[in-house]
């Protein structure tokens, strides 16, 4: 003996969507022939097994046949539905409670997760905070308003500060690297002349003011090594290119 167990479904719409969506197929070109003779064999079941069937669930069966039998009439009878004002395609209706049920249907299925997750924690409930109220007995509404308004009128006539920008000259970086060059008498890194300043201008403007003694000739650069440490020195006679 064989035991069959049909699927419940809540209302017509769920038996359709469940069809379409079992033979995988475009609900937005419902195939109405097969989703009607797929539609009818279920509820057949319902009735072999004694299962009570909804009014919804025949109207809807009926509703399936009349947008059948409107598909299947000649061009001519379409024709004259058309100019009589009747949708073009009868599947445009039962298409759009179709998606409109499919978008309720996901998002009820995502509230019910959510509410299945938010079981399985468990919230303290708030705190008592001390709460602590400050009356003013000693002032009135005038003395408040009257304070306000000092608050105010010094806020008011106090004059704008400017602050100025930092210029910083070239010139200046020059020199800061040679007196560097003379005290320490030997060769220094070059992250020394120029990483040793402050903020990213002052780095700029030491990176130009050693490019510029270069070019005057009055350093030199060598790097021993590829990828190796950069050295400066002051320029003296006799000295290579720089490399």
């Amino acid at each position: 003996m064989y035991e069959v167990k049909l699927q419940a479904f809540e209302g017509p719409l769920d038996l359709l969507l469940h069809l379409i969506e079992r033979d995988k197929l475009d609900i937005y070109d419902i195939p109405v022939a097969q989703v009607t003779a797929q539609y009818l064999a279920y509820l057949r079941q319902m009735q072999e097994f004694n299962l009570e069937i909804a009014s919804e669930f025949l109207v809807m069966a009926a509703t399936l046949l009349q947008i059948k039998s409107r598909m299947l009439l000649p061009k001519t009878a379409q024709q004259n539905q058309e100019q009589e004002g009747e949708l073009e395609d009868p599947r445009v209706v039962l298409m759009e409670r179709l998606v409109t049920y499919r978008r309720i249907k996901m998002a009820a299925a995502w509230l019910a997760e959510k509410a299945k997750d938010g079981g399985r924690s468990v919230a303290r409930p708030p705190l008592a905070m001390p709460c602590r109220r400050v009356v003013l007995t000693h002032y009135t509404l005038e003395d408040l308003l009257e304070a306000l308004a000092a608050l105010f009128a010094s806020y008011a006539g106090a004059p704008p500060v400017f602050v100025a920008r930092e210029e910083i000259n070239i010139q200046d970086k020059m020199a800061d690297i040679l007196t560097l060059l003379r005290r320490e008498q030997r060769e220094i890194l070059f992250s020394d002349t120029v990483f040793r300043a402050g903020n990213r201008r002052e780095q700029v403007a030491a990176f130009l003011g050693l490019l510029e003694l270069l070019r005057l000739k009055q350093i030199s650069i060598r790097q021993p090594e590829r990828f190796g440490p950069i050295y400066v020195a002051l320029k003296e006679d006799g000295d290579e290119p720089v490399l």
